[in-house]
């Protein structure tokens, strides 16, 4: 049986500044071969560094991707 990890907001941003591709695929329901061949041909949806023969993907990039650019904690309590 195959597990598929759940990635919550705070999984995410657990990353740190940079994380791996496959890991950043993952994040988007894209797998492995998949992540490399859209990195290959530029088209992975979210910007990727390539340092030789690894690529590096932004966390910041899958944050706003997924529209998670500002923090739960820095938002406005609407009770006042």
């Amino acid at each position: 049986m195959v597990s598929r990890r759940v990635w919550t907001e705070d999984r995410i941003r657990a990353l740190g500044t940079l994380t791996d591709l496959v890991t950043a695929g993952s994040v988007l329901g894209i797998g492995r071969s998949t992540s490399h061949q859209l990195a290959r041909d530029g088209r992975f949806p979210v910007p990727v560094l390539r340092y030789g023969h690894r690529y590096q993907v932004p966390v910041a990039g899958l944050l706003h991707l997924l529209g998670l650019t500002e923090h739960n904690d820095h938002r406005p309590d609407p009770a006042g």
